[in-house]
């Protein structure tokens, strides 16, 4: 278990590949939705260097979230650090009605609006292409209203200070009762702690995946959901670990 200097749970992980960082030309590199109604469907990538959530853990992933019922015609997806979009397409497959992207990237939000649209989900998608933690503290500047029933968060991750995102998303107005956040992040952070922001996220999940850890955390639960929280996934670490 890795955390930082006096506890605290590590902001950044070590020597890790910047993403959207690489100079050289590459090739577009492709992804396959990996179910739902679009299952097999191939996505393009943008030609930036990318860490895309794996096939197995999306797979992983929304087998998670079935059975709580999330992933139905009623409910609204926020994808944050979108990259390719695969992530909340992927939502799209399996059932959720409609998908806002948020990447700070011009080329990114561009692919991800080639993807959908490719895919007939363009009427069923909105792209904002701007910075993340401005998106979660000043939604409605970006024309963005809440809640959103689902968030899913994959952040580049030598390019975030987890403490600090978390923080924002505990705080942002996007989040509604019962919402669902999903959390990627990598083995050498730790794992997080069963609650964030003075108990309003409360953890349901926490598994790893090779180097990948995924966290579903659930926002000021009603008990409504159909999903007992394993909080023996995550370590015991206090909100001040965070710093939230």
């Amino acid at each position: 278990r890795n955390s930082a200097p006096g506890g605290q749970v590590a902001s950044r992980p070590g020597r890790l590949r910047r993403q959207g960082k690489d100079g050289q030309e590459r090739s577009l590199q492709r992804l396959q939705v990996s179910g739902g109604a679009h299952r097999g469907r191939r996505l393009v990538t943008p030609s930036v260097y990318m860490r895309p959530m794996m096939s197995r853990v999306r797979e992983a992933l929304f087998s998670m979230l079935y059975p709580t019922g999330v992933l139905r015609e009623s409910a609204r997806a926020l994808d944050l650090f979108s990259g390719s979009g695969v992530v909340g397409i992927e939502a799209l497959s399996r059932g959720v009605g409609h998908a806002t992207f948020v990447d700070f990237s011009a080329e990114c939000a561009g692919t991800i609006r080639s993807n959908c649209e490719a895919l007939g989900e363009g009427e069923r998608i909105d792209v904002v292409e701007a910075d993340v933690m401005s998106v979660l503290a000043d939604p409605s500047r970006h024309g963005l209203q809440g809640p959103y029933d689902l968030v899913t968060v994959t952040p580049p991750y030598e390019e975030v200070v987890y403490a600090e995102l978390m923080g924002a998303i505990c705080a942002s107005p996007l989040l509604g009762e019962d919402c669902l956040v999903a959390v990627e992040y990598p083995v050498e952070l730790g794992l997080f702690p069963p609650t964030l922001g003075g108990g309003r996220l409360v953890g349901l999940r926490n598994r790893r995946y090779g180097r990948t850890v995924v966290a579903i955390y659930v926002n000021r639960p009603s008990g409504k959901l159909d999903l007992a929280p394993f909080s023996e996934e995550f370590v015991g670490r206090s909100v001040a670990d965070l710093k939230l």
